[in-house]
């Protein structure tokens, strides 16, 4: 089920569905499929950014990523079973691209980053077929080539981690001449599964406060995490909410 949140759509489904929502898409055929993992900062973005909001319509999958997006579709009346983050969703594809023998490619990051997230990939899973890495620091004129590689290198899955918005922009400006059967944005992943950053614990996660765990291991986040805030308030007038 599709609901919608401030203007944008979000996918009500968990994890498990998720997973076989994409499954689906490569039964359907070769058309290009764009999922968003919409946060917080992200919807409160895009309500004064048409291009975001477009982006996001446009979406042929959109996960609740994050805790925020979560309690503003409860909050709405349109509850959805559990936050499907960026990282979590393609560490839950990875096993699932190793078994149907579909190859990734890794966009972004710092030089060198990619190529450590495939080797610690590879590590867990040997047949992973790895199509292609290239970091994230390139320049405009540069970005045909890119384009071209990926393209040749004929990935099942592509997954961008360029920082939200720029990585959905990018796979939307590109999707049809990339042909990639998948694409998505990942924002931070590649470093931490690359082992750069450290995830925060279990537990945080389990108390859905995980945007406070990586405040305290990255405190220049925190101008981004003043978004939260206006964020909830604008959901508590949007939707009427009594405090």
């Amino acid at each position: 089920m599709r609901i919608k949140l401030l203007g944008a759509p979000v996918d009500a489904l968990n994890m498990k569905e998720t997973v076989s929502q994409i499954k689906e898409f490569f039964k359907k055929g070769s058309k290009p499929h764009f999922i968003i993992t919409l946060n917080p900062e992200y919807l409160y973005r895009a309500q004064d950014n048409e291009e975001l909001m477009k982006l996001v319509q446009g979406a042929d999958l959109v996960t609740p990523d994050g805790t925020g997006i979560v309690w503003a579709a409860k909050m709405a009346g349109f509850p959805v079973p559990e936050r499907v983050t960026g990282i979590d969703l393609m560490l839950n594809l990875i096993p699932v691209a190793e078994q149907e023998g579909w190859g990734i490619f890794l966009l972004g990051a710092a030089p060198g980053v990619a190529e450590d997230t495939a080797k610690n990939l590879k590590k867990q899973y040997p047949n992973l077929i790895i199509a292609g890495t290239h970091d994230g620091y390139f320049k405009p004129q540069e970005e045909a080539a890119i384009v071209k590689k990926i393209a040749e290198a004929k990935p099942h899955l592509l997954f961008v981690a360029l920082g939200m918005p720029r990585q959905e922009q990018w796979i939307h400006r590109y999707k049809d001449q990339l042909g990639v059967p998948v694409s998505m944005g990942v924002g931070g992943s590649f470093d931490v599964i690359a082992g750069r950053v450290e995830r925060v614990s279990p537990w945080l996660q389990k108390l859905n406060l995980e945007w406070l765990g990586r405040l305290l291991k990255e405190p220049q986040r925190w101008r981004r995490q003043l978004v939260l805030p206006k964020f909830a308030w604008l959901v508590i007038k949007k939707y009427k909410l009594k405090l």
